[in-house]
């Protein structure tokens, strides 16, 4: 399970590094502002459709200036919303989407939800967040996306991130709900590929997740024994599988799934495509901490072949 909390946690609390940069490319179909410089996100938001018009900015200005985000105007329509809370993801704006979305905390659109989830989700990771703070909005992160779920469970956002949320959850609860939890985190990835076959980060998760069973240490395998009458397993064959999958997808979107092919092909005792994607996720513009270690990783794991 390491891998996987590893995969799903760390790079987040790494400040401006990690999934974040790869999952903002959900808000568009629905893995931190801390991510790339504005205007490559704002071209990834252009690309993609998900961009501010001019008229929702002014009024999103407005807005701002006016309430404070202090309280929800009855004018205000969900796409509005959604269209304040895109753009403010997409500039990095952590603590004011947050402070956005959290007025529709008892909305029933699943839409609204999940971003309150994801947006939970982020603003515990921050450096700046208390301890306190930070247990209480991986709880609620949680409930938002359960709730998310409820409204409408045929989105595959709330399902990818109920899966991310209660990872982390995990992380309070002990090695045994972490590993209690891993069928169904596995069920909610699967859910939503099968509602959006195009989504890379939630291919390369999956990924992670199989990959993490596949080298699972002899003790945690003796924990899943324990809580399983048939304990989850994997291959790499499996993870490879997945993280190919990711890269069809969305060609070269993540370094890590760059890195991961590169460590799943030496697992699987490939080292001329293990060479070969090492050196691709060596060579990977580094735009973020998460890349420069990323490219460590890979400069170390090329120098051992």
């Amino acid at each position: 399970m390491a891998e996987l909390m590893a995969a799903l946690a760390g790079p987040f609390r790494r400040g401006p590094a990690g999934l974040r940069s790869a999952l903002r490319r959900e808000a568009v179909g629905g893995p931190r502002g801390r991510g790339r410089p504005g205007t490559q996100v704002l071209r990834k938001n252009l690309q993609r459709g998900v961009v501010l018009s001019t008229g929702s900015f002014l009024v999103y200005e407005a807005h701002k200036l006016i309430s404070g985000f202090a309280e929800v105007h009855a004018s205000f329509r969900v796409e509005d919303v959604i269209e304040q809370a895109d753009y403010l993801y997409g500039s990095g704006e952590t603590e004011k989407l947050y402070r956005l979305l959290v007025q529709h905390k008892n909305s029933d659109d699943a839409e609204l939800l999940w971003r309150l989830a994801r947006s939970s989700r982020d603003l515990a990771q921050l450096g700046s967040t208390s301890a306190e703070e930070k247990k209480k909005l991986t709880y609620d992160s949680l409930e938002y996306a359960k709730k998310a779920l409820e409204k409408n469970e045929s989105h595959f956002a709330a399902h990818k991130w109920y899966g991310i949320c209660l990872t982390d959850v995990g992380d309070y609860e002990g090695i045994k709900t972490k590993i209690g939890n891993a069928i169904i985190i596995k069920e909610h990835f699967q859910r939503a590929i099968e509602l959006n076959p195009k989504d890379a980060t939630t291919i390369h998760l999956i990924g992670i997740w199989c990959y993490s069973f596949a080298e699972m240490p002899w003790y945690q395998r003796k924990i899943a024994a324990t809580l399983f009458a048939t304990p989850p397993t994997s291959t790499f064959q499996e993870a490879f599988r997945y993280f190919h999958m990711a890269e069809e997808a969305d060609p070269n979107f993540y370094s890590k799934n760059l890195l991961f092919l590169g460590k799943t092909y030496l697992k699987l005792n490939n080292k001329k495509m293990a060479l070969l994607w090492l050196s691709k996720a060596k060579e990977y513009p580094a735009q973020t901490e998460e890349d420069n270690q990323v490219q460590k990783e890979a400069l170390e794991l090329l120098n051992s072949i």
